[in-house]
């Protein structure tokens, strides 16, 4: 139900984006295919299915562009995460040559995460395209600005399925540069594996999501939580408030604080719309200050603009208990990874700037810096790919966190930093 609203609302918007082998996927999906937003209409898309399904994040967003890449009529980009077609384009950017060379053989080279079996069942839907690589070689080598839109001219809408919170990051990244142009489309809502809500308004900017009641069963915590929080049912949403959400996706299964954050946006036939506000996992907190995902960012942000050149490509934050002893000797604080471009090192003062825009945008982190309860803010710069590895290493195609609570992980960002 949810994918028929879905591909009537983008019909209607975009009338020539159901077209056949109209749409491209990039979505990873490891060892087991999961239906695509569009599955009512198996020949909506142009990507094989198996592609997918491979072991590597990377390998298989590669596989997909090159499918993607073959077919210079579509109309529709389509990935389950904006940092997916985020990744799969600078790809494009850094292997090129590769894949002209691929399309005019008619032949998929061998790569880590591709085992030879699925390489084989996928080169047998390739034949050589020699006038597409030409025309591919051309585009890349004369820039990257607006590169979607001269690589297929017919393109009409960038389908993202999930592109709220800090996913918007990459959005933004792609808007002001490979998909210069182009209308960005969020369709679908979902929180622990529940499909909640369809946004049927593609042409409009602003992302509002109807709340379906028959999808799953839905309660809601007014936010500020009182001493005894009670949930309130659908038909009881005030519009303008926001409230912590509570799921039980199928009968039988549990019932769970999703940790998600919604505003009522407003009402359509009675039915609220939502926009999503924050993931309560993903607040930083050392001493019960709290600051949010999306505020954090904004205040990033902001410093970035004090930082002449300078292009936020990804950011991570990590509370330093997660460190432990290499820490060293020092009060709770917050140590944030960068990966920048236009930028190779910054100042004691330009990395003071990130903690002074907190402490202005936030009151009570002011006065645990001011008492020292809180130490100072650290920042490091990590090599460019990092986060495209980190991504790899999640291991399923999760929102990116923002809040490190991995040691594995940290580890891995930890041996990238180069400033």
């Amino acid at each position: 139900q949810g994918s028929l609203l879905y591909l009537d609302a983008l019909g209607t918007a975009f009338p020539r984006a159901l077209a056949h082998r109209g749409t491209a996927l990039l979505h990873w999906t490891p060892g087991c295919p999961r239906a695509p937003a569009g599955w009512p209409l198996p020949t909506l898309y142009c990507t094989p299915a198996p592609a997918g399904t491979l072991p590597s994040r990377a390998a298989a967003l590669r596989v997909q562009l090159l499918f993607a890449l073959r077919q210079r009529a579509l109309h529709v980009l389509e990935a389950g995460l904006a940092a997916e077609l985020h990744d799969a384009l600078v790809a494009l950017r850094t292997e090129w040559p590769q894949l002209a060379q691929e399309l005019a053989l008619g032949r998929l080279s061998p790569q880590p995460g591709l085992p030879e079996a699925v390489r084989d069942q996928l080169q047998a839907l390739l034949t050589p395209d020699a006038a597409r690589a030409a025309e591919l070689r051309a585009e890349c080598a004369r820039s990257f600005e607006g590169i979607a839109m001269r690589l297929w001219p017919q393109l009409e809408v960038v389908v993202v399925r999930t592109a709220h919170g800090t996913e918007r990051l990459y959005c933004d990244s792609l808007r002001q540069a490979d998909c210069q142009g182009l209308p960005f489309y969020c369709p679908f809502y979902q929180v622990a594996g529940a499909l909640l809500g369809v946004n049927l308004w593609p042409a409009e900017p602003a992302t509002r999501f109807l709340l379906c009641p028959d999808w799953a069963f839905c309660e809601f915590l007014p936010c500020p939580a009182n001493k005894e929080p009670r949930t309130v049912l659908l038909d009881e949403l005030w519009e303008g408030r926001e409230y912590g959400l509570v799921v039980t996706a199928q009968p039988g299964e549990y019932r769970c604080r999703t940790g998600e954050v919604l505003r009522v946006a407003g009402f359509h036939k009675q039915c609220p719309m939502v926009e999503p506000v924050c993931r309560e996992s993903q607040t930083l907190s050392v001493r019960g200050e709290s600051i949010p995902e999306e505020q954090f960012c904004q205040s990033l942000c902001r410093a970035l603009r004090m930082w002449p050149g300078a292009r936020l490509i990804d950011y991570i934050c990590v509370e330093s208990s997660l460190l432990g002893d290499s820490s060293g000797p020092c009060a709770p604080h917050y140590e944030v990874f960068l990966e920048l471009q236009g930028l190779r090192d910054l100042s004691e003062g330009q990395r003071y700037k990130l903690d002074q825009c907190l402490q202005e945008d936030f009151p009570v982190y002011k006065s645990f810096r001011f008492k020292g309860s809180i130490g100072p803010l650290r920042l490091h710069l990590v090599r460019p790919g990092t986060f495209t590895r980190l991504r790899e290493a999640l291991g399923s195609p999760l929102p990116m966190p923002r809040v490190l609570h991995e040691e594995q992980l940290l580890r891995l960002i930890q041996g990238s930093v180069i400033s």
